[in-house]
């Protein structure tokens, strides 16, 4: 790419889109063309083939999707599947269409079967049963990372797709009900300390309500009490955490240095499994999490872990040795990371 080229990015307010959109401006790219929801819905395939006979973008980054936790996923699977569907036929066919000459396709490791080898390896895709409260997204993000392999194999397209583990960030999504599993740790933490402070002033704030009875009543039904906060699970499975600048890092990266072509196996008539993860090739258990953020936020009291609300999957560390080799590696501790993302929240 060139600092001049024009580049799309769909998606560019979320944790995501934002973060590869602060990545490329850093850069010194200048040429970058974005719309809302509301100019441009991406589930509406004629209003995306309207904007791109308009617009010709040479490069595009696809970052838009419904994204959420596990209670989301399990609630809203019809949602999950049929939206991040359409977005990708949407966007992915019609780069093809006009000509892009390069697709960055995000995905997600949930993509991998839910009890898959430690560290997860690229090949382990399709190898077994995913996990049920997220499989209408991660079947979703499936078929994205096939349809690019397939329009590279049959129309000689250069549509690369990355799946990013777990990400956190500066512009992430800290609802209560639908946000991941670290902003939504880190809210509940930050909140149960002003609780246990009596700041109720800074409480309303937060919550955006007048009554501090109904605040009560709020941060009671998402298990947030002054000197103890509850958390889904047994604190026992193992997460991987990227910050959102890093894995934005990663993405630039490929697109300046990769074209679909370099992921080949040489000599091969079934080529499959073409997609990078990108991750820190590090993990740690929800409750070794809570405890690192209740030591950033500086609250003092207890979690009381609710074994009756389901767990997810157990493991899921992804094994980052095919990007590693290529050259990249990321830089952000996840001390570091929360430590910024709390100092963002609390400023905002």
């Amino acid at each position: 790419m060139h600092k001049n080229s024009k580049i799309y990015i769909a998606g560019h307010k979320g944790l995501v889109g934002s973060a590869i959109k602060r990545q490329l401006e850093s850069q010194g790219y200048t040429n970058l063309i974005y719309k809302t929801h509301k100019e441009l819905d991406l589930i509406n395939a004629e209003a995306v083939l309207k904007f791109f006979a308009t617009e010709k973008p040479e490069y595009v980054i696809l970052a838009a999707a419904k994204v959420g936790g596990i209670l989301a996923n399990n609630t809203y699977r019809a949602d999950f599947i049929y939206q991040n569907l359409q977005i990708q036929n949407n966007i992915i066919h019609n780069s093809y269409v006009y000509g892009v000459k390069k697709l960055l396709f995000l995905g997600s490791t949930c993509i991998y079967p839910k009890d898959a080898l430690q560290p997860i390896k690229e090949e382990y895709l399709l190898t077994n049963t995913l996990e049920y409260t997220n499989e209408p997204y991660a079947i979703a993000k499936i078929a994205g990372l096939k349809m690019c392999e397939s329009y590279n194999l049959q129309y000689g397209t250069n549509f690369i797709s990355v799946m990013p583990t777990n990400l956190y960030g500066i512009n992430d999504n800290f609802d209560l009900e639908n946000s991941h599993v670290l902003p939504a740790l880190l809210r509940k933490i930050h909140l149960a300390k002003l609780y246990h402070q009596n700041k109720q002033d800074a409480i309303l704030q937060d919550l955006k309500m007048q009554n501090f009875e109904e605040a009560k009543n709020y941060l009671h039904r998402f298990g947030i009490q002054p000197n103890c906060v509850e958390i889904w699970g047994s604190g026992n499975p193992r997460r991987e955490f990227l910050y959102a600048d890093d894995m934005a890092n990663a993405c630039v990266f490929i697109m300046q240095n990769l074209d679909f072509k370099d992921l080949c196996t040489k000599d091969s008539t079934q080529i499959r499994n073409t997609h990078i993860n990108i991750g820190t090739g590090e993990d740690i258990s929800i409750k070794e999490l809570a405890l690192l953020i209740k030591d950033i936020v500086g609250f003092e009291g207890s979690f009381e872990f609710n074994t009756q609300k389901p767990d997810g999957t157990m493991l899921k560390r992804t094994d980052i040795s095919k990007l590693s080799t290529l050259g990249w590696n990321p830089k952000t501790s996840l001390r570091e990371g929360i430590r910024k993302v709390y100092e963002s929240y609390v400023q905002r």
